[in-house]
């Protein structure tokens, strides 16, 4: 049997095995699901069976066994991996793990099989080579492009409250003396200052994420309506031209960091608050099955579909929006602070239902001693 025909007729046991592999390489806080693996993995199989089968010159073998093909069969297929790889956190080093267990996984069962065709063996290899080629080129275009914004939006977010800061400190340095004005320059540094210092937050967040560990929490006995009417007030008080609303409904207790749980938590809000339409934002909290179902919506207009396949990542949206209140990472932290919590966040948006972020988290233990809650803010 040949190569091209095998895979054909075994597609299904490689995916397994393959799919099964790939997810022992996913970060920590990746949501990919079992179907998302799959289907790359389909996608590459198949484009492999379609190479197999295109008549080769020697000179194009030749060619392509140098890397300098000219008919890049694996392209699309080797550039939408990496993609999709990239928008869920792999490293460069798991990317090429999973090409290396794709190939590994092939060969084994196909010689297990008892079939022999070294010519499509071979052809194999160039065609697989050229997929993680094609994956890695557009690796290192993205990540170039992820870092050259990822400054680009730095630099322009801290530009302001440096300023104001700068300017704060020019201003105190004059001898003149004006209780009222030195009193409001003092406090428009401490609020620049404080907002500096939550960028440089997020960035560590990020870094700890992004190198593959997770975001450190510490678990205590916590009533979530306490640290939502927290979040509350803290939100109303930083934006007072916003209209908040807080339902809860049942008991909210459970073994949670909140402090970390209060920075996803507000995060959350105040995405809501910057993409609203004005019309009251609304959190709701509620017991279910052992777990804490919490949901943020807002109004306006919906999440395009191109944004929403990658909204949990750095970046993802709303980086041109001036950075009043982040640069770009707060779903991103809000999601790796539910992961580590053992929850799951997710987002459902569209023209008449608005836009609503949910979140899962277990309750892991907690006393059901508790009063049960039921308000309404």
């Amino acid at each position: 049997m040949s190569l091209s025909a095998f895979i054909r007729d075994h597609k299904e046991p490689i995916i397994v095995e393959f799919a099964a592999f790939a997810r022992t390489l996913m970060p920590t806080g990746a949501d990919m699901s079992d179907v998302e693996l799959r289907d790359h993995a389909d996608d590459i199989l198949t484009a492999v069976v379609h190479d197999l089968g295109t008549p080769q010159t020697v000179e194009e073998q030749s060619r392509r066994s140098k890397g300098h093909g000219s008919a890049h069969t694996m392209a699309a297929s080797g550039k939408l991996h990496a993609d999709h790889r990239i928008q869920h956190g792999f490293g460069v080093r798991s990317v090429l793990a999973e090409f290396r267990a794709l190939r590994a996984t092939v060969l084994r069962l196909y010689e297990e099989s008892g079939a022999s065709d070294l010519n499509e063996v071979r052809r194999f290899n160039e065609t697989v080579d050229e997929a993680l080629t094609e994956s890695m080129d557009r690796f290192a275009v993205r990540t170039d492009l992820y870092r050259d914004q990822f400054i680009g939006v730095l630099s322009h977010d801290l530009r302001a409250p440096l300023a104001a800061v700068t300017t704060g400190a020019a201003l105190l340095a004059l001898s003149e003396d004006h209780p009222e004005r030195r009193a409001r320059v003092v406090t428009r540094i401490l609020n620049s200052a404080q907002r500096m210092e939550r960028m440089i937050g997020d960035l560590l967040d990020l870094t700890r994420a992004r190198l593959g560990g997770t975001i450190p929490i510490k678990r205590r006995q916590t009533d979530l309506k306490e640290l939502c009417d927290e979040v509350i007030l803290e939100s109303s008080t930083a934006r007072p031209e916003a209209a908040l609303r807080f339902n809860t409904t049942g008991n909210l207790v459970g073994n949670w960091d909140a402090d970390r749980l209060a920075q996803a938590v507000s995060n959350l809000v105040g995405n809501a608050i910057q993409y609203g339409d004005r019309t009251p934002v609304t959190l709701t909290a509620e017991e279910a099955n052992g777990a804490v179902l919490l949901a943020v919506h807002n109004g306006g207009a919906p999440i395009p579909p191109d944004v929403m396949q990658s909204i949990f990542e750095p970046l993802a949206r709303g980086s041109g929006d001036g950075g009043a209140h982040s640069i770009g990472l707060g779903l991103y932290i809000a999601r790796a602070i539910v992961s580590a919590h053992g929850g799951e966040i997710g987002v459902r948006s569209s023209s008449d239902q608005g836009t609503t972020f949910t979140v899962r988290l277990p309750k892991l233990g907690s006393t059901d001693s508790a009063p049960t809650a039921s308000a309404t803010r």
